[in-house]
Formats: C-alpha cells, structure tokens, sequence
C-alpha cells in the first residue's frame, strides 16, 4: 500500500481548477492506453460512478471508482474530493484536493493509496514510482490543457 502524494500548483483559479480535474472523462485521455467511462448522470455528486479501462487488445482491465466524498471549493475554502476504487486489480482511494491561493491561482494535493492485486510490499517502490509519474503526468495535463 503505497502512499502517493503530489502537489501542484497552477495559474488557474481553483473554481477552474476543480472543474478540469473532476471532468472524469478527460482523464482517461491523460494516460496512456487508458479510457474512462462515466457511468452515472451528471451532475458530478456522492454516488457518481466511472471505470477507467487500461490495456491494448484483450489484455486490460477495469478500474471501477465511486466518489465517496464531494465538497467543490467555494469562496476562499479547498475543495475535495475522495474516489473509492472497487476493482478486481486495483483496490485503493484517491483524493483530491484544491486549495485557493492568494492572491491568485490554487494548489492542488493529489494523494492516492495504490493497492494492485497480487503484487507483495515488495513491489510497493516500484508502484509508488509509477503511480507518481503517471498521476503527475495525468495531473499537470489535466491543469494544462
């Protein structure tokens, strides 16, 4: 179960902030060979469901999430957000967090306890490592585009 946590911080207002990374179908475009599926009705709420599908071909698998918690940022407070990950291969939660700065832009706190079925603690490093790179990645595009 290893920990991840990013912190970023961008020129956008946290409002903007928010939206682009609670904007659950374009995060599929930010990792590779990933697509996300929003199974739930907008608006974006406790309950709202969506898989990321990994993989080429046949081989793949499904990253069921459900938001646990959901409190967008308003007037000078964070907002956050908690994924629950249901899957059969990755079994974790996330959390998003944006922070208003002054006296402009937001800082945003990723953190993610990763859990991949069937790998030991002794592969923790090795998925802590990769989790940060492509959550980073994922992230800073997400701020970005």
């Amino acid at each position: 179960m290893p920990p991840i946590r990013i912190v970023h911080r961008t020129r956008l207002p946290a409002g903007e902030a928010w939206l682009r990374l609670t904007d659950w179908a374009r995060h599929g475009a930010q990792v590779p060979f990933t697509r996300t599926t929003v199974e739930t009705a907008p608006p974006t709420r406790v309950g709202t469901r969506f898989t990321a599908r990994t993989g080429v071909w046949r081989v793949a698998f499904d990253d069921p999430m459900e938001v646990t918690v959901w409190r967008p940022p308003a007037t000078g407070s964070a907002g956050l957000v908690r994924l629950d990950k249901r899957g059969r291969v990755v079994l974790s939660w996330a959390e998003i967090e944006v922070r208003p700065l002054e006296p402009a832009g937001a800082e945003v706190h990723w953190r993610e306890d990763l859990r991949v079925r069937g790998l030991g603690r002794f592969f923790d490093p090795v998925v802590a490592l990769a989790g940060r790179i492509m959550f980073g990645r994922a992230l800073a595009r997400l701020l970005r585009s």
